[in-house]
C-alpha cells in the first residue's frame, strides 16, 4: 500500500503525495483552472495532468530533485541554476496568456504594501526600523513594467533539475501576466549567492536593485500570512532573515 504524505496543508489548499501522484485539493477552482491552462501553454517542462475531479487535481511527479529549499543551502550546481534561468527566459519570451494574472496593479500593490507594513508594526510582528527600511527598498519594484508570461510563485522548491537540466516546473496556480523580475526574485529569495548563475542563464541585463526590491516586498507581504498559517518565516535563511539582510 502506498504511503500518503502531506506535502503542504493550510486553510486554502492542501497537496498530498501518493506514490508518484500528487493530489491537489483547492477551495478556489479558479486557481486550478489557471494551473491546468498554464501547464498546457508554457514552453517549459511541467507535470502531466492525470485527471481532475473538483476540488481535486491529480498530477504526475516530475523526475529529478528540487533546486533547493528556502532556509537551506542549495546543493544544485551553478550550471543547474543557470539552466533554471534559461527556462525562465523561455517562459518569459512565450506569448502572453489570455488572462491578466491574479496580481494587483501598481497602485493596488503599493496600497497593500503600506497597509501590511502598518499591521506588521502595530501588531508587533516586526520591529519598526526593519519594516521601514525594507519598505524603502521595496519602492524600486513599484515601477511600470512590460508584462510577460510569469509563473507567479516560482519558489526554489518548484523547479526540478536532473544532471543540470530542468526536468519540471510545478505549481502554476498563480501564473499570468506580470513582471519578469518578480519571477527571478522569487526563485532567488534567500539564495542571493546564486543570482549571478540565474542571470547568466537568463541572458539579459537585469536591474539588481529591482530584484532586491522584490525580495523585500515579497517578504513583507508574506510574513504575517505565514505566521497565521502555521509556517515559520523566522527560521534561518527565510523571510525575516531576508528582511534583516537589507539593514
Amino acid at each position: 500500500m502506498e504511503e500518503v504524505k502531506v506535502v503542504v496543508a493550510h486553510a486554502e489548499r492542501a497537496t498530498l503525495r501518493v506514490g508518484d501522484v500528487f493530489l491537489k485539493v483547492d477551495s478556489d477552482q479558479a486557481r486550478i483552472d489557471v494551473e491546468v491552462e498554464a501547464m498546457a501553454l508554457v514552453p517549459v517542462p511541467t507535470p502531466e495532468v492525470l485527471w481532475r475531479k473538483p476540488p481535486v487535481l491529480a498530477i504526475a511527479a516530475v523526475s529529478g530533485s528540487a533546486l533547493g529549499r528556502l532556509g537551506e543551502p542549495s546543493t544544485a550546481s551553478p550550471a543547474a541554476w543557470a539552466a533554471a534561468g534559461a527556462a525562465i527566459r523561455k517562459l518569459h519570451d512565450a506569448p502572453l496568456p489570455p488572462w491578466p494574472g491574479r496580481g494587483r496593479g501598481l497602485d493596488g500593490l503599493a496600497a497593500e504594501l503600506d497597509a501590511e507594513c502598518e499591521r506588521l508594526v502595530t501588531k508587533g510582528v516586526l520591529p519598526a526600523d526593519l519594516v521601514t527600511r525594507n519598505r524603502q527598498v521595496a519602492e524600486a519594484a513599484l515601477r511600470p513594467w512590460a508584462p510577460v508570461f510569469i509563473h507567479g510563485d516560482l519558489q526554489i522548491a518548484h523547479v526540478f533539475v536532473d544532471d543540470d537540466e530542468v526536468t519540471g516546473i510545478i505549481d502554476w496556480s498563480e501564473a499570468g501576466q506580470g513582471d519578469a523580475l518578480y519571477d527571478l526574485a522569487t526563485l532567488t529569495l534567500g539564495h542571493e549567492e546564486h543570482l549571478g548563475d540565474v542571470i547568466a542563464g537568463y541572458g539579459s541585463d537585469i536591474d539588481i536593485a529591482v530584484i532586491r526590491a522584490w525580495w523585500s516586498l515579497r517578504s513583507l507581504l508574506a510574513v504575517r500570512w505565514l505566521v497565521e498559517h502555521g509556517f515559520d518565516p523566522s527560521a534561518p535563511g527565510c523571510e525575516i532573515d531576508v528582511l534583516r539582510s537589507r539593514m
